[in-house]
Formats: C-alpha cells, sequence, structure tokens
C-alpha cells in the first residue's frame, strides 16, 4: 500500500482536487471488490493552515491544480503562505525519497522549489509561455498531457489529473487496475494537449504574434512561406521564430499549419464541404496533406473528427 499525501490549496482547483480524490477511492474500491488489497492510503494535507508533515522514502506526494485564470493571477498564488508551503513540501517530499506528481499550474510548484531543473516537463497549454520564462532550464514539452519522468511527474491543463492519475494507478498499483478504472468512470485515454489547444488564445498573449496570426487567417487560401509571414508583420524569420517559440512554443510552419487545421476542422463541423473542397479552402491543393495533418494533431481522420467533435474552443480555462 503506498502512502499517499494530496496536497489541498484553499480556492485552488476544485475539480483537479476531486478527480485525484475520486480516482485513488475507485482504485481502491476495484481492488476490495477483487478481494484485494487497496493500494493507496490516502491523506489529504490543507494547506491553510501549517501542521508536521512527514515523508519516507515510497511516498506519493500529489499535487493538484493551484488555481487561477491569468498569468498575473497564477504568479500572485505562488507568493501566496499555502503556496509556499507547498513549495517547502515537495522539496522536503523529494529529498525523503518520495515521488511527486502535479498538473495543471501545480506544476509551478515542483518548478518553484528546483525538482524540474534540466528535467523533461509538460504543464497546462496556455501558461507555457509563462512557465518557459521562469524556468527556463525545464525541458517543457507543452504538448504533452502526461510526462512521467519518475520520480517525478508532471500533467497539462485542469482535466489531464485524470489523466496522471491513470498514470499514477498504473506504476503504484498495476496497469490493469489503471484501465479498470478507466473502463469504470468511461474515459479515454488521451495523447496529446495539441486538439484542445486555442490558438488564439496563445497569440493574443502577444501584439506581432497575434498580427501574424490574423495575416494568416486572412490569406489562408493561398500558398505561402512562413517568410511571407514574418515579413508581413516587419520580423527577420529568425527573430519571427523566436517570437512564435516563447509565446506558442511552435515553430513557423507548426504556427501556420494549426491555423489551417483548425480553420479546416471548423468546416469539418459546420458544413458538408468534402475533405477535398475543405483542404482547398485552407490552403491544401493536395487533400492528402491535410488527412496527415490532422491525424497527426488530433488522432483521428477528417471523417472521424466530423462525426465525433465534441470539444467546445477553450478562451481561458482554470488551472
Amino acid at each position: 500500500m503506498t502512502r499517499t499525501l494530496v496536497l489541498a490549496f484553499p480556492d485552488g482547483l476544485a475539480s483537479s482536487l476531486a478527480i485525484t480524490l475520486d480516482a485513488l477511492e475507485t482504485a481502491n474500491h476495484i481492488s476490495r471488490q477483487g478481494g484485494r488489497r487497496p493500494p493507496f492510503q490516502v491523506q489529504t494535507v490543507p494547506l491553510r493552515r501549517a501542521g508536521p508533515v512527514k515523508f519516507t522514502h515510497g511516498d506519493l506526494l500529489i499535487v493538484p491544480g493551484l488555481g487561477g485564470t491569468s498569468e498575473q493571477e497564477v504568479i500572485a498564488r505562488l507568493a501566496t503562505l499555502p503556496a509556499r508551503r507547498a513549495i517547502d513540501l515537495v522539496g522536503r517530499a523529494s529529498k525523503a525519497g518520495a515521488s511527486i506528481a502535479a498538473s495543471c499550474a501545480g506544476t509551478f510548484v515542483l518548478a518553484e522549489a528546483g525538482l524540474l531543473s534540466a528535467r523533461r516537463a509538460t504543464t497546462t497549454w496556455w501558461l507555457a509561455a509563462l512557465f518557459r520564462r521562469r524556468y527556463p532550464d525545464v525541458r517543457l514539452e507543452p504538448d504533452a498531457i502526461v510526462m512521467p519522468d519518475w520520480p517525478l511527474a508532471t500533467a497539462g491543463a485542469a482535466m489531464a489529473q485524470m489523466d496522471l492519475m491513470l498514470s499514477i494507478i498504473a506504476k503504484f498499483a498495476s496497469p490493469a487496475l489503471s484501465a479498470a478504472c478507466a473502463r469504470y468512470l468511461v474515459l479515454d485515454r488521451r495523447r496529446s494537449q495539441a486538439p484542445y489547444m486555442a490558438l488564439a488564445f496563445l497569440a493574443g498573449q502577444d501584439e506581432t504574434v497575434a498580427q501574424a496570426e490574423a495575416w494568416v487567417r486572412q490569406n489562408i487560401r493561398k500558398d505561402f512561406s512562413v517568410d511571407a509571414v514574418a515579413d508581413a508583420v516587419g520580423l527577420s524569420p529568425r527573430t519571427f521564430a523566436r517570437r512564435l517559440a516563447a509565446v506558442c512554443g511552435l515553430s513557423p510552419i507548426r504556427f501556420v499549419q494549426r491555423i489551417r487545421i483548425e480553420a479546416a476542422e471548423v468546416l469539418l463541423e459546420t458544413t458538408r464541404l468534402p475533405v477535398d473542397a475543405v483542404a482547398r479552402q485552407v490552403g491544401y491543393a493536395e487533400p492528402s496533406t491535410l488527412r496527415r495533418l490532422i491525424r497527426r494533431e488530433a488522432r483521428r481522420s477528417p471523417a472521424e473528427w466530423r462525426r465525433g467533435r465534441v470539444m467546445p474552443s477553450v478562451r481561458q480555462p482554470p488551472a
């Protein structure tokens, strides 16, 4: 049985904490039903008040979402007493040999403690630019939903907490129990945050990148080079590439591709145009190119997207 401590931030992301506790209880319940010992001994650690917490080798510490709906709010929350206590706790847990997992803006707590230096990590997609600025030595991979670089693991946006919990259950109990929990909770496994990223939200954090996004959308039916986009916003190709990487975590080619794919997905959802016609309207002469890119980004074919797309666009999600 793994001693599992779950931090509870005052005014933190309630869904993230609830998902954590529900997933652990589901794993324990399924194990009991099968006549097996529950794999997790769960303890919630309130951060509103101070109290002694001791860690030992083999413990598991889970950091749910910190909360916040803007970069400024996340920065402010990191300076609060509960967050500073959380940073101290994850540092002490790491020194004691505990494993630590965090999701959404909770990943900032691990980075503040210096635990992610030179390690691979992910975070919620809309805070990736802030994360890079604050922690340039972290090997951030914002497309990933879960980055299990044990004894540390990180996860992306709010509902990625469930993906993180399935990963935790697989590691600390068994892959079979993780799969059983996924079936019990009616969950699909996801591999990337990319299909859920709102590119307009990311681009809007930088005036020049927002201008580039607008220019691409205005010229979307044309075949143009990425250098033409840079020229349209008055930047050299190299400077434009650096700006995009800092703001969106994308290369110029991926930036243009992502905009074309978003436009194509809107047409697939809202019209009966065949894929060939959709491809031409978003600037691809060869429909096979659009099919390949949608499969890469959304993990499904255009036809599957048209039948099963259910995610709404996200402007400013909580963390």
